[in-house]
């Protein structure tokens, strides 16, 4: 049976930063944003936290779905910012929600993972060992950016994104991902490093560092690559598709995208004008945003694709 997802969700934090507000506190402008990345605007946690803004996420996809929490069996939580190296997101997300019979973890692949972790899910239905599954993007980036750097921390953003999903009779048709960890360090940030009574160095924290020239060539070879290869196993082809739901890290990306497709850029969404980069988030927010405006509708076909850190990549095709 395929696996469909029933109902989205997404919280994103109350406090809007303007490309005109960072010009107060980094050296940049919003001229200099919005036109290499497409980037006006993106939400700032103060006191959300990523598993509370997924929690939040969760509940509206819940709510889309008619389900109740108590019956949920299985929550994914894509996310690089926990807020507790353990417990994980997703148990605490379990916790908050009262979920009590789910089995509950976190995935890593960066940008990517809200499509890993949907994978994840949907194989998990498919062997018979749960009925349905709560998954989940969710990242508080901004707590891992150098706020002094302009060549990062402009680009991102926080919030959660969340989908339902259970057997039906149309849904996910075809999967692709895919890792190139020789290239991982263009994108990375270190986690704690080894302190103990045996070693000299102090303790001090790293922030996230890209080298954007490689991630951006990175993103519009592989990203095109992979949904061909998607819609190849889908027996389909970029015409079929009615909305491209990708990743939203850079306007330009997005373009190159869909002249690589030879597809209409109407059928590529964005919310990264008022979101930015938010990671494992970006998809299941705009898959959200699509949903809720009303331009997704039962049938439609969609392409789902995202490109990150690791190097990770990956692309679904699915009838929504």
């Amino acid at each position: 049976m395929p696996i469909r997802i029933m109902g989205t969700g997404s919280f994103l934090p109350e406090k809007n930063v303007s490309n005109t507000d960072l010009e107060k506190y980094v050296d940049t402008s919003d001229e200099w944003i919005s036109s290499r990345t497409g980037i006006k605007n993106r939400r700032i946690a103060v006191h959300e936290t990523t598993a509370g803004m997924a929690a939040e996420a969760a509940k509206k996809a819940l709510e889309m779905a008619g389900k109740e929490a108590i019956d949920v069996e299985l929550i994914v939580l894509a996310t690089v910012t926990p807020d507790y190296y353990t417990p994980s997101a997703a148990c605490q997300v379990q916790a908050e929600l009262g979920a009590d019979n789910a089995i509950a973890f976190d995935v890593n692949a960066a940008c990517s993972g809200f499509v890993f972790a949907l994978n994840v899910a949907k194989m998990y239905i498919e062997t018979g060992f749960v009925k349905n599954a709560l998954v989940i993007g969710a990242e508080t980036l901004s707590k891992i950016l150098d706020w002094n750097d302009r060549g990062t921390c402009v680009l991102f953003g926080d919030g959660a994104g969340a989908a339902y999903l259970e057997e039906s009779d149309k849904g996910i048709i075809s999967v692709v991902q895919g890792s190139i960890g020789k290239k991982g360090m263009v994108l990375n940030c270190e986690s704690r490093r080894t302190h103990n009574i045996f070693t000299e160095d102090g303790i001090e924290h790293d922030y996230l560092h890209m080298d954007g020239q490689e991630v951006y060539k990175f993103a519009v070879r592989q990203c095109p690559k992979c949904l061909l290869e998607a819609l190849e196993k889908a027996d389909m082809t970029a015409d079929d598709i009615d909305y491209f739901v990708l990743h939203q890290a850079n306007v330009r990306i997005i373009e190159s995208v869909a002249k690589r497709l030879k597809a209409p850029i109407e059928k590529f969404p964005m919310t990264l004008g008022y979101t930015g980069n938010m990671s494992a988030a970006s998809v299941p927010v705009m898959l959200d945003s699509l949903v809720r405006d009303g331009g997704l509708k039962r049938g439609d076909k969609v392409a789902m694709s995202a490109f990150g850190a690791g190097l990770t990549y990956g692309a679904i095709v699915l009838e929504w």
